[in-house]
């Protein structure tokens, strides 16, 4: 048991760093800003070297939380995450006064649920983790009190939210009616009499439509777009790339864990939505011109490449879909992180005509974005291409034919959205605009962390590769 313990260190260490923050703002009347900030990242920093350090001596703890190596890469990624999007927010929030106890102990919090989402072996843990990450979300979505775009976003995210959870505990219910166990490998993995199978079925429908809610999948993707533009742009990079991607993570294990026939039944439902959020999300990023939501749609469509790998996951093609969420956590939080380093202190740098000409003033910074727009199109060297030549290949090594297809025409549709803010960036002369913000050291130094992933893994992703190949086996 001690073991056990020994291996949540990551965890703890989240939920005590957050509990220190919230304490220091409570009874420390000046509120540092610096020394909160400080907390936080060497909170962070001690989770993502106990996740490196600490080898775990049992596969889970109590049966209710996985240790395993699936999970301890994907507890490395989120502290990343969080740890860039410190980075990245520190200026930005400062500028705006929210830089306090509250931003960043729900940060340290959100991270937390991200661990128990991705690592939770029982239903309950599940839904604790999914709680405690929309919770923390809600009020950093609205952290700017005072303006009207943030509110609203907060809202919206709020009753989609809510939505998407009851959704996601009838559900539960139901499949706990089915199985009699709340234990995730447990349930989805039963063997059922034919009598059983239509609410095991109703009770898989309504938990994919609740995660679909989450992760943005066509039809269930409205919320996007009105969130992303009304969150500040480093909290639109934290909800982006770290809760897509731990909602992805568990879609992945409970996939991996369905029986022969529920597998059956789910194949047309993901073929079906795979199609529908590749299609809708890339078309509808055409005629955008505002660039936050023109990386909301962005995001909406990187989600049906992977749930287009998802149709393969039990062909093999886990370690492509693993590889792919590392390097969509990377290209869209440098996207929304550069985004917000670039913007004045009165609102987000959003239409595209604001971008004109920035490749000049901004130079460095507008490179990373340049690279990360680069790497989303799925153009070379970047790991954006690599990322979706591995999904491509695993599709069509599991004999689907017409997905893929569809997925490069629709990667073809893409270029031209994300061309064209880059011609904005170099092609266009910088004319009257919004102020532009002249940045500082840490969101300069996450946007060079965002610079070497993105070409190390474009250009060298055999050790990564190898990695999630042997951790998916």
């Amino acid at each position: 048991m001690p073991t056990d313990w020994l291996a949540l260190s990551p965890l703890l260490f989240l939920a005590a760093g957050g509990s220190v923050v919230f304490g220091a703002g409570a009874f420390w009347r000046s509120r540092p800003r610096e020394v909160l900030f400080a907390l936080s990242l060497v909170t962070v920093a001690a989770a993502g070297a106990a996740v490196v350090l600490v080898e775990p001596r049992a596969s889970s703890f109590a049966g209710v939380l996985d240790l395993g190596n699936y999970v301890r890469f994907f507890n490395f990624l989120f502290l990343a995450i969080a740890g860039l999007t410190l980075l990245f927010v520190r200026h930005y929030a400062r500028e705006r006064g929210f830089a306090g106890d509250e931003f960043y102990g729900l940060l340290l919090f959100a991270a937390l649920g991200l661990a128990l989402l991705a690592g939770a072996g029982h239903w309950l843990i599940f839904f604790l983790g999914l709680e405690l990450l929309s919770l923390a979300l809600y009020v950093l979505i609205a952290i700017r009190k005072g303006e009207a775009g943030s509110n609203e976003a907060g809202v919206k995210y709020f009753i989609m939210g809510a939505v998407a959870s009851a959704f996601l505990t009838f559900g539960i219910a139901l499949l706990y009616a089915a199985t009699g166990s709340l234990d995730i490998g447990g349930s989805l993995g039963a063997r059922l009499q034919p009598a059983e199978l239509p609410l095991f079925l109703a009770a898989l429908s309504l938990i994919l439509v609740g995660l679909g809610f989450k992760i943005s999948l066509v039809p269930f993707h409205l919320w996007t777009p009105d969130v992303y533009q009304g969150a500040p742009a480093p909290v639109t990079a934290f909800l982006s790339a770290g809760s897509k991607v731990a909602l992805f993570a568990a879609l992945l294990r409970f996939s991996l864990a369905l029986g022969e026939a529920a597998w059956n039944y789910a194949l047309p439902a993901i073929w079906g939505l795979a199609v529908l959020t590749m299609v809708v999300g890339n078309i509808t990023a055409l005629r955008q011109t505002q660039v936050k939501r023109l990386l909301a749609y962005s995001s909406v469509a990187q989600m049906g490449y992977l749930l287009m790998a998802l149709v393969a996951v039990k062909e093999g093609g886990a370690p492509a879909l693993m590889f792919y969420l590392a390097v969509y956590a990377v290209m869209d939080l440098g996207a929304f992180g550069i985004l917000g380093t670039l913007s004045g202190e009165a609102a987000d740098l959003d239409a595209l005509e604001d971008y004109q000409g920035l490749g000049y003033a901004r130079p460095w910074r507008a490179a990373v974005l340049g690279v990360c727009l680069i790497s989303l199109a799925g153009l070379p060297p970047t790991a954006g291409f690599m990322g979706k030549l591995v999904l491509f290949k695993v599709v069509l090594q599991a004999h689907y034919r017409v997905l893929p297809v569809i997925g490069i025409l629709t990667v073809i549709i893409s270029m031209f959205f994300y061309l064209k803010v880059v011609v904005s960036l170099y092609m266009r002369p910088r004319g009257e605009g919004p102020a532009v913000s002249k940045g500082e050291a840490s969101g300069a130094l996450a946007g060079a962390v965002i610079l070497i992933l993105l070409l190390w893994l474009g250009l060298l992703p055999g050790q990564v590769l190898t990695l999630v190949g042997r951790i998916a086996g």
